[in-house]
Formats: C-alpha cells, sequence, structure tokens
C-alpha cells in the first residue's frame, strides 16, 4: 500500500474523508434546527429576553411585587439595558358573572362580557319580527353585553400610560403571570420602558362584579422621575344597540363618559361638545350606561388628579391623570377599585365588598365611592323609589313584573280613590247642569266671553268646581312621569317579559304596538263617558284628539308604561260604570229626584 498523497488510493480516501464530513456538518444542522430541544422564549415564563422578571406573590400585601432585574436598577450607575420586549399573548379569565380577556401588549381588557340572561344589550324588534315573537317564532337574543370593547387606535381598557419626560406607551408589551385561585384568583403583568418598570395586578374575590387594581411602577434609574400616571378607560359603541332620547323617538340609552369630581358627576354624551376636561378629587371615572356600569375608583379615598372625557358616536373614552414623583429605586404604588356589571342598587351600595375588602385586606371603613348615584331617578327619587318598593313587594309574591305592575296601578287606584270618588260626583253634577250649560251657548253664541262668564255663574250657584274632575288625573301624572324614570333606569324590569313571549321588555317599547293602541282606545272610552264642560268642537278634540297624540307619544315608550296607564283607564271605567249606576240607584230611591252632590269643596247642593 502506497503513501503517495497522488495516488488513485489517496484521492479516493479524501474524497470519502469530505462526504463524512459533510454528512456529519448536515446531520448537525438538521439536529440543531429541528430536533434540538428549546429554552423558553422571550418573556415566557416570568423572564424577559433572559433576564428575570418573575412577579411573586407579597404575603404582606395583597398586590404582587414585582423583582428588579440585575443591569436595570439605581445600583448600576442608571444604566439601562434594554431586554426584547415579551411575546404579545392573550389571557382568559373566566367568572361566574363575567368573562375577562387581557392582552399582553398594554396590559388591557379587551372584552368584559357579562354571563347571564338579563347581561345582554337592549334589542330592537321590527313590527314584523314583534309579532313573529308574539306567536312563537324563535327570534335570536341580543348580544352578551361587553363592557370593555376597545376603541380603535386608542388605549385598552385598563391601560396605562405615563407622561412627561420620561413616558410610558399604552401598548408597551407585558410579561403575565397567573397566580393562585384559592380566592377568587388574580393576574400580573410586568411591563418596561425607559426609566419605568410598571406591575399591573388584578385580583377578584369569590364571586361578584368587583375586582382590585394595583398598580405599582417602579423607577430603575439613578434619578428621581416626574410625570403623570394616566389611567384609561374606553369602551367601542355599535349604534344598532344604542339610541339617543327623543319626544317621540323613546328614552334611549346611550352609554356616557363619567368621572365624579368633588361633589358632581360629570356624564358626557355624543354630540357636537369637545372633549371635556375636569380637575379635582376623582372618586371614580368609568362608562356610565342606562343600566350598566363601568367604574374604577381609589380604594384609599379621592385622589386629586384630572379626568378628560371624550364621546363620538361610535366610542367613549375616559382618562383619569394623577401626578406621579418616584425617587431611585422607589416603588409609587396606586390602589383602585374596579366594577363591571349592573346598575342595580344593591349591587352598587356596598361596594366595595366585604368579601373585596379581605382579598385587598382593606379595613371595614373603607372609602364608598357612591356608584349607586349614577341610578339618576332626578327630583322624582322619593317617588320612584316608593313605587320601586311596592313593585319589588308584589314581584316577590307572583314573581311576574307585568304582573307586579298591575298590582301597583290597582294600590294607586285604591289610595285615590276618596279623591276618585269625589271627582267623579262633580262630573255627575255637571252633567246635571248640562243642558242649562247648553242654553247658555246657545243664547250666547257670538259671544264667548258672556258665555263663559254664565256657565261660571251657574257653576258657583250650583256650588259645583268644574276642575274637581281633573284632580284624579292632575295626581297621576306624577306617577306616571316616576314609572316612566323607574323604569328607564332600573335594573330589576330590564329585559323582564309580561307574560312568555308577549312584551318581552317591560322597560323597552312594546314591538307590535299593542299595548299603547289599547290605552288610546280605552282613553276614548273614558272621555265619552266623561260629561262635556265645554262646547262641541272643543269635546271633539278631547275625546279624539288628544288620545290619538297621546298614543303615538307613547307608541315608542317603555311597554311597562302602557300597561299601567291602560290597566288605570280599565280600572277608570269600571269606577266610573259602577258609580254611575250606584247614583242612579240613590236617585230612585229619593223618589226620582236629583241625588244630592258633594262637591270638589266638601258642601252640599241644595
Amino acid at each position: 500500500m502506497t503513501n503517495d498523497p497522488l495516488s488513485p488510493q489517496s484521492n479516493d480516501s479524501q474524497k470519502r474523508l469530505l462526504l463524512a464530513l459533510a454528512l456529519s456538518f448536515a446531520a448537525t444542522a438538521a439536529y440543531t434546527f429541528f430536533f434540538a430541544p428549546k429554552g423558553p422564549p422571550p418573556g415566557a415564563e416570568g423572564t424577559d429576553g433572559g433576564v428575570e422578571v418573575a412577579a411573586t406573590l407579597d404575603a404582606g400585601t395583597p398586590g404582587m411585587a414585582a423583582v428588579p432585574p440585575p443591569g436595570m436598577g439605581a445600583e448600576d450607575g442608571g444604566t439601562h439595558a434594554e431586554a426584547p420586549p415579551p411575546p404579545a399573548r392573550t389571557v382568559d379569565f373566566a367568572r361566574p358573572e363575567v368573562k375577562y380577556t387581557f392582552s399582553s401588549e398594554g396590559a388591557g381588557l379587551t372584552s368584559a362580557v357579562l354571563q347571564g340572561t338579563k347581561m345582554r344589550e337592549q334589542q330592537s324588534l321590527t313590527v314584523k319580527e314583534g309579532f313573529e315573537k308574539l306567536f312563537g317564532k324563535d327570534i335570536p337574543p341580543p348580544p352578551q353585553m361587553n363592557l370593555a370593547h376597545p376603541v380603535p387606535g386608542q388605549p385598552l381598557p385598563l391601560a396605562v400610560t405615563i407622561e412627561g419626560g420620561a413616558p410610558l406607551a399604552a401598548n408597551t408589551r407585558y410579561a403575565v403571570q397567573e397566580g393562585p385561585s384559592d380566592n377568587g384568583g388574580s393576574v400580573a403583568f410586568t411591563g418596561r420602558q425607559g426609566p419605568w418598570e410598571l406591575t399591573k395586578t388584578l385580583q377578584w374575590p369569590r364571586e361578584g362584579f368587583e375586582f382590585t387594581y394595583t398598580l405599582q411602577v417602579r423607577n430603575t434609574s439613578a434619578q428621581a422621575q416626574t410625570g403623570e400616571l394616566k389611567v384609561h378607560y374606553g369602551r367601542a359603541i355599535d349604534p344598532e344597540f344604542e339610541h339617543a332620547p327623543s319626544f317621540f323617538g323613546g328614552v334611549g340609552n346611550l352609554s356616557r363618559s363619567a368621572c365624579w369630581v368633588e361633589d358632581k358627576l360629570h356624564n358626557l354624551s355624543p354630540g357636537d361638545k369637545p372633549p371635556e376636561e375636569t380637575r379635582g378629587p376623582i372618586s371614580f371615572f368609568g362608562i356610565n350606561q342606562q343600566y350598566f356600569l363601568s367604574a374604577l375608583y381609589p380604594l384609599e379615598g379621592a385622589l386629586n388628579g384630572h379626568c378628560t372625557l371624550t364621546a363620538t358616536p361610535t366610542g367613549r373614552e375616559v382618562s383619569a391623570g394623577f401626578p406621579l414623583k418616584v425617587e431611585p429605586g422607589q416603588v409609587a404604588t396606586f390602589r383602585f377599585g374596579g366594577y363591571l356589571g349592573p346598575k342595580d342598587p344593591d349591587l352598587l351600595r356596598p361596594v366595595p365588598g366585604a368579601e373585596l375588602r379581605s382579598v385587598a385586606g382593606l379595613s371595614a371603613t373603607t372609602f364608598h365611592p357612591a356608584l349607586e348615584d349614577t341610578v339618576d331617578f332626578g327630583i322624582w327619587a322619593v317617588v320612584c323609589k316608593i313605587l320601586l318598593a311596592v313593585m319589588k313587594f308584589f314581584h316577590g309574591i307572583v314573581g311576574n313584573w307585568g304582573v307586579a305592575i298591575i298590582l301597583l296601578t290597582v294600590v294607586v287606584k285604591l289610595v285615590l280613590l276618596p279623591l276618585t270618588y269625589r271627582s267623579m260626583v262633580s262630573m255627575e253634577a255637571v252633567k246635571v247642569l248640562q243642558p242649562k250649560m247648553d242654553e247658555i251657548r246657545k243664547k250666547f253664541a257670538d259671544d264667548k266671553e258672556r258665555q263663559n262668564l254664565e256657565i261660571m255663574k251657574l257653576y258657583q250657584e250650583a256650588k259645583v268646581n268644574p276642575l274637581g274632575g281633573c284632580l284624579p288625573l292632575l295626581i297621576q301624572m306624577p306617577v306616571w312621569i316616576a314609572l316612566f324614570t323607574s323604569l328607564r333606569n332600573s335594573f330589576e324590569i330590564y329585559g323582564e317579559p309580561f307574560f312568555g313571549p308577549i312584551w318581552r321588555d317591560l322597560t323597552y317599547k312594546d314591538p307590535t304596538y299593542i299595548l299603547p293602541l289599547a290605552l288610546g282606545v280605552s282613553m276614548i272610552i273614558t272621555q265619552k263617558m266623561q260629561p262635556q264642560m265645554m262646547d262641541a268642537a272643543q269635546a271633539r278634540i278631547m275625546t279624539w284628539v288628544m288620545p290619538i297624540i297621546f298614543t303615538f307619544t307613547l307608541l315608542q315608550y317603555p311597554a311597562g308604561l302602557s300597561l299601567y296607564i291602560f290597566t288605570n283607564n280599565v280600572l277608570s271605567i269600571g269606577q266610573q260604570w259602577g258609580l254611575r249606576k250606584w247614583l242612579d240607584r240613590k236617585k230612585n230611591q229619593t223618589g226620582g229626584g236629583t241625588p244630592a252632590v258633594v262637591p270638589a269643596g266638601g258642601g252640599k247642593r241644595k
């Protein structure tokens, strides 16, 4: 065997060696790229580009405290080793009452969907769909209420920014760590930008619509940092499910950007108004809708700052800004409570609830943000609360809000019965005077002033009050207005049907228009049964035109209000018929003469 490097045998050996090396390189590359075990990606499992940023539970505090990474603190003379941001991801947190979805890009909500049959958008049905539902056709329900639908191009709900010389953006990427679910569950987000390390921690009690929202802002530089911390909350609006109120167009259910500053609730609805800015102690801020509320409030009491409210046709936004100053290596902590749920006074009144106080380690004398004041009954608050108390009592017995409204009508009728009796007696007295009134109208047909004077003289001689018949109606008007106000503000009645598919929502209009039309017919019958105290033209207006206008107005108003007025009219017709029969029987018992009339003033006709 030769050792000559130029021999054919040597050439073959070199070829075989080169081929073996190429195959080894290919195998190594294939193993490296396709089969070798991979380490955790940057930001996963509590790391950020290989730098540990895991948030650990602090047994002494209700929140989570972030561990400062090496090379990012004040100890290194203020150097900032910018690590790659963690990957974007979503986090679902399902609760019995709300299903939350977070994005790590901004550490904010992408949705907060309320659970339950009543926790839905208010649905608008056409007349055709209303009758189809009336006769049993299955109409798909409206979507579940989402209280955290992001506004495109704006910070996510619960997003945080820092403004000033060293800003922190709303879309900063955060690392995520979910905590134990012993009490109700928690999740923490940790993000960094410039000298700031921000840890956001959310904790939930076992049940309810509340949560705590703790912000820990660490200054990782060697210099004191100042700025303004802003907490954002916005909600995109689908105009299909929200409508502005109008006299003939219904009560509306618009969301409003809201902020309670000092002792006043500032609400901003969409329109031509520019963004509104308010300054002072902030008690809570968020999005205030007719039956639902999204609110954040400082747990330790009102914080000095300012709110910026913005409202457009497709979005409502509010940001609350608070002054921020953090020394090197120090942490500034802001603790908020949150409520995303229905505007039920029984749920809002105890906020923060006992269980939330226990989770957050709060005392029993914790600041109360008065969220129940977002249920605004206005000047009718006293009457509204009385009516609601009566309806709740009946609902507890019969289990149906429509029947509760009918029973409320009966109670109001019974309370007003003495006044109604005197009113009807007064109207019967006017009926007795009707022939003489007709004679006066004929005699002074061309002199309206003399005609009215003679008729008033006739009333005085007979000791009859012509306005006595209007008194029950005047007293009923505040009840109607208060019931209307209750229906448009009370979550208890929201989405509640009368019977099955019939009038599926007593706080919304009757899509079949059966109730308001029946109400109009009953008003015409009531007017025809009453004695007319005016000329024929005015009588026709009161009998026909006024009921038509009233019916047209109520076509878009809550079905519960139409049900109340219709029931009231039916009871009035029955009362008037029964009283007339009783007066006729009394007249016959007195020998056919005119029965004694009790006028509105309390005297007797001689």
